[in-house]
């Protein structure tokens, strides 16, 4: 058995640059890096995507906590960067990101999302598509605030969101793009539990465990039962609303909004 052992998952020779992920009894912990708001990039996807890839495949492993450094788990894409990318690269982008998170959504094993402070937009997507949710209390916040500043979202993160909060309580969050304290977030069903900082990677690994404890065919046969509908859905909207996603992210008004406060979403 692998024991407090750090792994850095290779693709093609290279050393991953933004994740790295340690296995412990059993239990992956992926944790995201990238400077002080862990902005979302497209290596940043790659590296996630290729790390649960060689976690699916990992017979040791049983469960997954997906963390990050810091004060932020991810404040949202890197908006500096996008900025520069023409419309086909960044539909490519988009692509790889709503790929990672259905791909997170309907993960074999359990993933215990350990929210270590703001979690906004593009972060908040990946973190709801885990199967349960800790978030520190304090000062972290967690929003889809695209509207905020005239972005969409895509259909796979409604359709998730519907999910956990219902038809409702979703059109709320994602209309009115307000940010949620834990305690908040945790009232209304958008996470599972509100630990303090000191307490997060504690809790985190007793969830893990307790989900590493259960058959683990059982529980994949029984997640595939229960999210193999959405995300058959997911499929079928996705490409359309990444497009419609595109056209209002160039849209005057938008791009504007994006160049003069250069924000993560």
């Amino acid at each position: 058995m692998k024991s407090n052992v750090d792994i850095y998952y290779v693709e093609e020779g290279e050393i991953m640059q933004y994740v790295r992920c340690k296995i412990e009894q059993e239990i992956a912990t992926v944790v995201l890096s990238r400077g002080k708001v862990n902005a979302i990039n497209e290596a940043v996807i790659d590296e996630l995507h290729d790390c649960f890839r060689s976690i699916a495949g990992d017979t040791e492993v049983r469960a997954v906590i997906l963390t990050a450094e810091g004060k932020f788990f991810s404040f949202g894409f890197d908006i500096p960067e996008f900025l520069n990318y023409p419309k086909e690269s960044f539909i490519r982008y988009l692509t790889k990101f709503t790929d990672f998170y259905t791909y997170l959504f309907m993960f074999p094993k359990p993933v215990i999302a350990a929210l270590n402070g703001h979690t906004i937009a593009g972060g908040c997507m990946i973190a709801i598509a885990c199967d349960y949710r800790i978030m520190v209390t304090g000062k972290a916040r967690i929003a889809l605030n695209e509207i905020n500043f005239g972005s969409s979202v895509f259909a796979g993160s409604v359709e998730i969101l519907r999910l956990l909060l219902g038809q409702r309580k979703a059109e709320t969050m994602v209309c009115t793009g307000a940010m949620y304290l834990a305690e908040d977030a945790y009232q209304m069903g958008l996470i599972d539990q509100v630990s303090s900082e000191l307490d997060l990677e504690g809790s985190a690994r007793k969830i893990a465990g307790e989900y590493a404890a259960k058959d683990g065919v059982a529980f994949r046969s029984i997640k595939k039962l229960l999210r193999e509908p959405i995300a058959k859905e997911i499929v079928q909207r996705e490409k359309d609303s990444i497009l419609e996603f595109v056209d209002i992210w160039y849209s005057e008004n938008t791009w504007k909004n994006l160049q003069e406060k250069k924000i993560s979403t």
